[in-house]
């Protein structure tokens, strides 16, 4: 597999046309918030997360609050938003959401880019979650 099939996978992994991380009825499947604990081992341990289907990567960062634009714009360059969950005085908790298909590899792999992020803003990546839409009953 050349450079080029590989990039062209990467972005067909983040496009989902019809998932949103607005999108209506979606659930956390899956949350990795222990550092000790492998992200494959979450994903495997997760059954209500459907591996074919896009979710919604959710990054759970603390920031100061004079770093979160420049996060922001940082953020963007890969397709993630960044949300602002509760405004503080001090740090601010924000969400760092993209849609993709997950798998171990790229969750460890985005997992470790957003505490080199956060630490290099002087806040800190708490872990991240994965919505899907509810499954039909």
């Amino acid at each position: 597999m050349g450079l080029l099939d590989r990039l062209l996978d990467l972005v067909k992994k983040r496009e989902s046309p019809g998932l949103t991380a607005d999108s209506p009825g979606l659930e956390i499947v899956a949350e990795a918030f222990d550092p000790v604990v492998a992200d494959s081992a979450v994903l495997a341990g997760s059954p209500a997360w459907v591996s074919t289907a896009p979710a919604v990567l959710r990054h759970h960062l603390l920031l100061p609050p004079d770093r979160v634009a420049e996060a922001a714009s940082i953020l963007a360059q890969d397709g993630y938003d960044l949300r602002e969950v509760s405004p503080s005085d001090g740090p601010v908790r924000v969400h760092a959401v993209r849609v993709q298909v997950l798998d171990a590899l790229h969750c460890a792999q985005e997992r470790s880019r957003m505490a080199g992020l956060a630490q290099r803003l002087g806040g800190d990546a708490l872990g991240w979650d994965a919505l899907q839409p509810e499954a039909p009953a």
